[in-house]
């Protein structure tokens, strides 16, 4: 009996994952709970396991493959006897060449040379049609169910899919290409009788800039002593996402400089006696997101995300710790519903996805459903910087260095200098949605809770 085995579920929000590696090759026995494959969901890599015994029969997809969650990715044979060992299981048998088949006779000869002749002449006087539609059979294998809906919903057609460029991974169509072409449709009017395309005199000065772009970005000779290193699939994802996020984000970023003298001594008073009680260290980051919590709470239009035209404003609030490791990447855990947690929960949540991070054994849901973002830049003894936004996130805060430095104080007895703890707060913000006021008021808010930290405060 054959057995299908179906990509699980992922994470929330998850469609598809990337075959990294098969960890058993056809013929293997199969053990319930043994790892089939090694799959990539953005980030984040997860080992598939099998639920039920048997020999593996056949592999549907290759390393590097896409595979829609839900799909059969393999077929185990529960009876080993069953199993011709003779044939590879993966070749059906259609494709066996029949034997004691008769003479082809000379009359069918000449009508296969006259259709071959027929279909010669089709497809030299209308090759540009059938490209397109192999263009959209290969882009077809790997269209995710969302662009498939919208693509049969919208009845585009075939040459019109062959003329979409697909910005995703190995040049897929995305839902974001399907969706800037129907905005576009109407200018475009194609003939697909004659295979012509006409376009508004605004698209041909468009394909002359891209022509130009193109031309300047053509590759200059390597010269020697350069070494070519090829990005991993990780830093791949990085640069697309950035560039994405710039290039969806009107970013603007402000500053302020918070004294964290009081948040710096409790730390100091406070981490022995923590670690005693529950076992964890007390570092800076907990401390921070509890006062970004805070500040959140009072202005909750920062907690947003823009779709088209609309903004959807979230009630969770789920804190993205962006965490760079130690081969030089770059990952954000979420901190689900963190304002239900108290310091001692945020200081585990902080020290277990952190930890798991740094062994890559985060789970692909562990990374997604963040609504806003903050980052560390003083782990690299940065005292400020511009970090860029999280998609789909409308804002993101760095946190700068702890530095001791003289310091004006003001007070009812005049103004005097002191040795205080002072933290630059750098606060990128989507100007689409987020005015200078609130974006200004968000992170001021921050220095003031920073700032007002009780000393004295029970544990």
């Amino acid at each position: 009996m054959k057995i299908e085995l179906k990509l699980p579920q992922m994470g929330e929000g998850i469609i598809e994952a990337t075959l990294v590696e098969w960890k058993k090759q056809i013929g293997d026995e199969v053990k319930a709970g043994d790892i089939l494959l090694e799959v990539a969901t953005d980030k984040v890599n997860s080992e598939v396991v099998s639920d039920f015994e048997g020999i593996l029969m056949q592999m549907n997809f290759k390393d590097g493959d896409i595979i829609p969650v839900g799909s059969v990715y393999a077929l185990l044979a529960s009876d080993p006897a069953g199993i011709v060992e003779s044939k590879d299981p993966t070749v059906s048998e259609a494709n066996e060449e029949p034997s004691n088949l008769p003479e082809t006779s000379p009359i069918i000869e000449t009508h296969v040379q006259t259709i071959e002749a027929e279909i010669s002449e089709i497809v030299s006087s209308d090759s540009r049609t059938i490209q397109g539609i192999e263009s959209h059979e290969n882009k077809k294998t790997f269209l995710s169910p969302l662009v498939q809906s919208i693509i049969e919903t919208e009845k585009i057609s075939n040459f019109e899919l062959s003329l979409i460029q697909g910005t995703g991974q190995d040049n897929r169509i995305t839902k974001e290409d399907i969706t800037n072409y129907l905005k576009n449709r109407g200018q475009h009017e194609y003939n697909i009788q004659n295979n012509k395309t006409t376009s508004t005199p605004q698209q041909t000065v468009n394909a002359v800039e891209v022509a130009s772009e193109s031309a300047i970005l053509q590759p200059t000779p390597i010269e020697d002593g350069v070494e070519m290193i090829k990005m991993d699939r990780m830093r791949k994802i990085i640069a697309d996402h950035m560039i994405k996020s710039i290039q969806v984000s009107a970013h603007v970023c402000s500053f302020v400089e918070a004294d964290v003298t009081n948040l710096v001594n409790f730390r100091e008073k406070a981490k022995d006696k923590f670690f005693e009680k529950y076992g964890i260290k007390l570092t800076y980051t907990p401390l921070l997101i509890e006062q970004v919590i805070k500040a959140i709470l009072d202005f909750p239009n920062i907690n947003v995300s823009v779709q088209d035209d609309m903004i959807l404003k979230k009630k969770n609030i789920n804190i993205g710790m962006a965490a760079a490791l130690p081969d030089g990447n770059l990952i954000v855990p979420v901190i689900k519903n963190a304002d239900h947690l108290n310091l001692v929960g945020l200081a585990k949540q902080v020290a277990d996805l952190g930890n798991r991070a740094k062994k890559n054994q985060l789970k692909p849901d562990e990374i997604t459903q963040g609504t806003y973002t903050v980052t560390n830049l003083g782990s690299f003894g940065n005292i400020f910087g511009t970090p860029i936004i999280n998609q789909p996130q409308v804002a993101i805060l760095g946190l700068g260095a702890i530095v001791k430095k003289p310091v004006v104080i003001s007070n009812e007895q005049g103004d005097s200098i002191a040795i205080r703890s002072m933290m630059y707060l750098s606060h990128t913000y989507d100007h689409r949605v987020v005015d200078g006021f609130l974006g200004g008021s968000f992170v001021k808010r921050v220095a003031e809770y920073l700032e007002g930290f009780d000393v004295d405060r029970a544990i």
